[in-house]
């Protein structure tokens, strides 16, 4: 609930207080029509892909297509974001989006407990958590990550769902993500050694019971801090997408509440660990297909150290629809898709600013160079690594804020504007 205070009236302290805003929050405009013909086209691809997946390459890689369909459709709906999220608290204070990743975060964590704790998977896949070295190109790679989403106006995820529902000048900053992935990927000699500790579990300190239990304690810190921020500094409210009226239309064609986002998203995440045995991911796929680009050129990706890594290059050999990343990246850019175009907002920007264009690349190929250095993005580093427990999860999302914070004094230079104060929405 987001309320105004009173005029006169000092904002409200008391954590457990409605979270304040300096105006109410708009209410919904109504969805416009349904884009017929984007959503046919829409549905007409994701159903030819998945017949092909199931029919060519098996049941496991077709549903962790079905699932990344699942993905886009419902971070398209829910608008869940993480750099916006970010941009919001650290620009004006508004913590509406953080406490939403805690509560990503938190049901992830438990899902993530129970399906690695117990050892369950499918199709013969043995679930294990994400950990990653704790080291200087952590602390880079996210810092030069969180500095290329406020420059290209998305994350990993959102850039994928964006792309879906049709935002031209997002489709430059996945180019721009493509090529930083792939440079990182064939200079991988010059980063891979930098000094780091090992991967830190806290599942094999305190055993999974444990890992849950200080994971949820830490996030319930953070959501009582958050509200607190907010609460002290009285941000303008978070904008609300159009939506349609009714329980099941606004399911199909409006704007989801983020908490069901959070939990849908969840629920959606285990089920990859389910099917694959590994978190969700999204970046590793960018540096894939611009290897399998360089080599349909003449190049040699099959010689870089990084295809050299155990696993790398049977996955740089195999087909990209039957590689992990790949399919659930692509199912999301469809699901957005069709929930875009099922919610009459999917529609292409052709007139793209200089500037913001530039920004839109620039900011694609950070995120890229950050990805690839610091293990994982949002998705694959922030979400999985603190859902598995892993300490370095917690250190990219604190690195990430203060990237952030840079990121929005590199904004104006690109025309890019930041959310005020005096805004009416945020």
């Amino acid at each position: 609930m987001t309320t105004a205070p009173p005029a006169g009236a000092p904002p409200r302290a008391a954590l457990l207080s409605p979270v304040t805003t300096s105006l109410p929050a708009p209410e919904a405009e109504p969805a416009p029509p349904v884009r017929r013909v984007p959503l046919a086209v829409a549905a007409v691809i994701g159903a030819a892909l998945s017949s092909y997946v199931f029919a060519r390459h098996g049941a496991k890689p077709g549903t962790l297509l079905l699932l990344g369909i699942a993905l886009g459709f419902a971070l398209f709906h829910s608008r869940f974001g993480f750099t916006s999220a970010w941009r919001q608290l650290v620009a004006v204070g508004n913590g509406t989006g953080l406490r939403a990743h805690t509560l990503l975060l938190g049901t992830t964590a438990t899902l993530f407990a129970l399906i690695i704790g117990s050892g369950t998977g499918l199709f013969g896949s043995v679930p294990a958590p994400s950990a990653g070295p704790l080291g200087i190109g952590l602390l880079v790679g996210a810092f030069l990550f969180a500095i290329g989403m406020q420059l290209g106006g998305a994350c990993a995820s959102g850039t994928l769902f964006a792309v879906g529902s049709g935002q031209s000048t997002i489709v430059l900053t996945l180019f721009g993500f493509i090529v930083g992935s792939t440079l990182a990927a064939w200079q991988f000699g010059l980063w891979s050694d930098l000094p780091a500790l090992d991967p830190v579990l806290l599942s094999d300190h305190v055993g999974w019971f444990g890992s849950w239990a200080v994971t949820i304690a830490v996030l319930a810190v953070i959501w009582f801090v958050a509200r607190a921020v907010q609460n002290r500094r009285t941000p303008p409210p978070v904008g609300t997408p159009p939506s349609a009226r009714g329980a099941l239309a606004r399911a199909v064609r409006g704007s989801w509440p983020l908490a069901v986002g959070a939990l849908v998203l969840a629920v959606l995440g285990a089920g990859v660990l389910l099917v694959s045995g590994g978190a969700w991911g999204v970046t590793s796929a960018f540096a894939l297909w611009g290897a399998k680009v360089v080599g349909a050129l003449g190049g040699s990706p099959e010689a870089w150290e990084f295809y050299r890594q155990p696993g790398s290059a049977a996955q740089l050999s195999g087909p990209v629809l039957a590689d992990k990343n790949s399919l659930t990246d692509i199912g999301i850019m469809v699901g957005a898709a069709v929930a875009a175009a099922a919610g009459g907002v999917w529609t292409l920007h052709r007139a793209i600013p200089g500037r913001t264009a530039v920004a839109a690349v620039l900011g694609g190929i950070l995120m890229g160079i950050g990805a690839r250095m610091a293990g994982g993005c949002n998705i694959g580093a922030y979400l999985a690594g603190i859902a598995s427990g892993s300490l370095h999860g917690w250190v990219w999302g604190a690195v990430a804020i203060l990237g952030t914070w840079a990121g929005l004094r590199l904004r104006p230079l690109f025309g890019l504007g930041n959310p005020k104060p005096t805004d009416s929405v945020c």
